[in-house]
């Protein structure tokens, strides 16, 4: 399983505490042999969104309706986030090849690109990068915000809002 990783309270909101949760879900559905995403965002709202972690820390409360639909919508549409996610690769890069959970941050991502056209792709992006942010301290970010953004050029007209 994956660390506990929470958003600062001083960081974001509760629409970031949604995105970095929706990420961890997706990570859980992708690593186990009988993935229901009903059941995973069950677990996460009685036992993460807003409550106390083993540590005493406390995850920062979410927008449940969001992580609910970040989850839900990429499980339910995965073959064609995958397509956009794949056709967005550059260099030798390829879908099987990305780390599981670098492919859970671009596949949520992808998801809001596609589905929530309410949300400027500047934000989404941004957002993203941070849940990155959150996992990783090397070139994964980067990656996040360059596939993303291949992705928004893929799905959305206009330059980035």
């Amino acid at each position: 399983m994956m660390a506990e990783t929470s958003v600062p309270k001083d960081k974001g909101g509760s629409r970031s505490a949604s995105r970095l949760a929706a990420v961890q879900a997706l990570y859980q559905l992708a690593s186990t042999d009988e993935p229901i995403p009903a059941l995973v965002i069950s677990e996460f709202r009685a036992w993460r969104l807003g409550k106390e972690m083993d540590d005493g820390e406390m995850y920062a409360p979410a927008d449940e309706a969001l992580f609910a639909d970040i989850v839900t919508g990429v499980w339910e549409r995965l073959a064609v986030i995958d397509g956009h996610i794949a056709a967005a690769l550059t260099g030798s890069r390829t879908m099987d090849r990305l780390e599981r959970l670098v492919l859970a941050v671009v596949r949520a991502g992808a998801y809001e690109m596609i589905a929530r056209p309410d949300v400027p792709t500047a934000v989404i992006i941004n957002e993203y990068m941070d849940v990155a942010h959150a996992f990783f301290t090397g070139k994964e970010p980067g990656f996040v915000n360059g596939v993303l953004d291949n992705v928004s050029r893929q799905v959305r007209s206009g330059p980035a809002r």
